[in-house]
């Protein structure tokens, strides 16, 4: 993949459930570079931040995640998709049944929804898979993944 094709849009690219999961499996963003995709490291996350940021399409999130030796300890993440609607996620919500090479949370009520955290070279990332229960109807595949900057525990650029 060459340089042009991996640019983000001003409007951040947004990824899919099925698009979230192999980028999670196969670090995709490293493939961009024109390097393999490497895996991801084994090593715990430690991360203490926020994240508030609206976009120029009026995509925006408010995002608040602790992690420390791989273990959640807070969690509470809302985004909005222009003005189509919103989704919410909250520690409370979820059950921690994975801590290395990245960090998985499986809601509570049984449902299909999973929310993932995983670190590679420049950013810390949250993003989640079947969770449209917690979105408003029709845009659980537009909401993007969160990315954080685990130097400054602020949001990550991505340019």
């Amino acid at each position: 993949m060459t340089g042009e094709h991996c640019a983000m849009p001003a409007a951040r690219a947004r990824l899919t459930a099925a698009g979230l999961l192999g980028a999670l499996a196969l670090a995709a963003l490293a493939g961009c570079a024109g390097v393999a995709p490497a895996p991801i490291a084994d090593r715990p996350i430690h991360l203490d931040a926020r994240c508030e940021q609206r976009d120029i399409n009026d995509f925006r999130e408010q995002a608040r995640l602790a992690v420390t030796d791989g273990t959640v300890r807070a969690l509470s993440w809302q985004l909005w998709v222009g003005n189509r609607g919103t989704c919410r996620f909250e520690l409370a919500d979820f059950r921690q049944v994975q801590s290395r090479p990245h960090v998985e949370l499986l809601a509570r009520d049984g449902s299909a929804c999973k929310l993932m955290i995983w670190q590679d070279g420049r950013r810390v990332t949250l993003g989640h898979a079947g969770c449209e229960r917690r979105c408003s109807p029709g845009i659980a595949e537009d909401a993007w993944p969160v990315m954080f900057d685990p130097r400054t525990g602020s949001c990550a650029q991505v340019q």
